[in-house]
């Protein structure tokens, strides 16, 4: 490689980091029917960030997290994930963004009963092109990571709720994504399974992967670096970059 070719590289590869990981651009998201849900809603999350969006139910804040996670399109406006235009890509290639970038926990784990933890959290792994073997490999180390390894072979009714809600962020976090969204990861646990798991987030951050915690727990958003406020389809506080950068 010439000196020319390495400063290129090097120059693109400074130009993708200094991007957002999110970025929405005046959006707007109307539903089937003209409920709209989202107006004009611009909003950057930066690389490594730890970010709670907070409001109450039908606030919107379900919406934009269905349009971070390429789940929906939007109406109008620009949605940008680690530089790719959302509405610009077309379906094969939004999945294959969703697959490698993003990892999603919701409320409700999702686990599959009567399958060990271990394969719950491979299951993540299955359209990514890997071996079976491989597979587990990875992950019983994202259940070791979460704190698990010796729970690798229990199967979800087996589990404590907040173990259930671990295996549910290692299977997330099995494919390396750089963005973790967590949908009310808490609002099915008691507060001391729920404190568990916001300082696992807390490690995973910590470790470099992106995080916005999408909740109506006031007390868990207080506790996060930035806090994002949705009321009546639009962001109404945002806490400064300043203070979620310390």
């Amino acid at each position: 490689m010439t000196g020319t070719e390495e400063k290129t590289g090097t120059d693109e590869n400074t130009a993708a980091a200094a991007e957002p990981l999110v970025e929405l651009e005046r959006v707007t998201h109307v539903y089937p029917g003209g409920v709209q849900v989202l107006t004009e809603v611009s909003l950057r999350i930066e690389r490594g960030e730890l970010v709670a969006v907070v409001g109450p139910s039908g606030s919107g804040k379900s919406t934009l997290l269905n349009l971070i996670g390429t789940l929906d399109r939007p109406t109008h406006g620009v949605v940008r994930i680690a530089g790719h235009s959302v509405t610009q890509l077309p379906d094969q290639a939004l999945s294959a963004l969703r697959a490698t970038t993003i990892g999603f926990v919701f409320q409700h784990f999702f686990l599959a009963p009567g399958v060990t933890a271990l394969d719950n959290v491979a299951d993540g792994l299955l359209y990514s092109g890997t071996g079976r073997g491989r597979r587990r490999e990875r992950a019983e180390a994202a259940l070791r990571r979460v704190g698990l390894g010796h729970r690798i072979g229990h199967l979800p009714h087996q589990l404590s709720g907040g173990e259930r809600q671990r295996v549910a962020i290692a299977r997330a976090v099995v494919g390396e994504p750089r963005l973790l969204l967590a949908d009310e990861p808490t609002g099915a646990l008691d507060s001391v399974s729920g404190a568990s798991v916001v300082e696992l987030l807390r490690e995973l951050n910590a470790s470099g992967t992106t995080i916005a915690v999408i909740t109506h727990d006031q007390e868990l958003a207080a506790g996060l670096p930035r806090r994002i406020q949705v009321r009546d389809g639009g962001i109404v506080a945002d806490a400064p970059r300043a203070v979620a950068a310390r």
